[in-house]
């Protein structure tokens, strides 16, 4: 049966270093809702350019836009047996285009379709935050406080020097999460009514929480 995988939790909770692992365990696409406008802007198809002249002008890519282009992939040949979508949706307009879309997908497929969500701590995420470090080249992330590289600064994978965005501060991460609960948190109580809602604690170690989710998945 095709599993459909998506994603919910505030800023930091660890859904990316997460999904980037099960996607290679289950061997589903991975799809990165960021990385996939970046890819479509960058190979100038009909849809990366208006999306660009939205973003170029500092607005919002519109729903519809972004619909489309989540449809498009989720209609692939790799996504077949099933997908791992991270960064959507976002919203509830979102949420009811994503099950239109699956359905017009899944028309003679059955699927199963969970949402997965990474409860944890906010202190935690503010930290997770703050001490968070990535690398330019290869987009490894680091913390400082729960998972630093084994030389100060520097990438484990590829030597490359670490960053931390500058945005990467307390206050700034407080006025995330305040968003987050604001537009994002009611996709929770949607998914629950669904009966398709799966809690994790996402509090503890990558370890920790990646078999907690192995548990729902399997």
């Amino acid at each position: 049966m095709k599993k459909e995988l998506i994603f919910l939790g505030p800023p930091a909770c660890g859904k990316g270093t997460q999904t980037n692992r099960l996607s290679e365990y289950l061997g589903f696409p991975h799809v990165d809702t960021g990385s996939l406008l970046r890819a479509e802007i960058a190979k100038e198809s009909e849809e990366g350019k208006i999306a660009k002249s939205f973003i170029d002008k500092g607005q919002l890519v519109p729903p519809e836009l972004v619909g489309k282009i989540i449809a498009n992939r989720l209609a692939e040949e790799d996504c077949k047996g099933g997908y791992v979508l991270d960064g959507y949706p976002r919203s509830l307009e979102q949420a009811k285009m994503l099950d239109v879309i699956n359905s017009n997908i899944d028309k003679d497929n059955s699927a199963s379709f969970k949402a997965i969500y990474f409860d944890i701590d906010t202190q935690i995420l503010i930290d997770r935050i703050i001490y968070r470090q990535s690398c330019p080249k290869c987009g490894e992330i680091y913390n400082k406080k729960f998972k630093p590289s084994k030389v100060e600064d520097v990438c484990d994978k590829c030597g490359s020097p670490l960053k931390t965005r500058a945005d990467d501060n307390e206050e700034t991460a407080k006025a995330r999460f305040d968003t987050y609960f604001r537009e994002t948190a009611p996709l929770v109580e949607f998914y629950e009514k669904k009966g398709v809602l799966y809690k994790i604690n996402a509090n503890g170690s990558i370890e920790e929480v990646w078999n907690r989710l192995l548990e729902v998945i399997d």
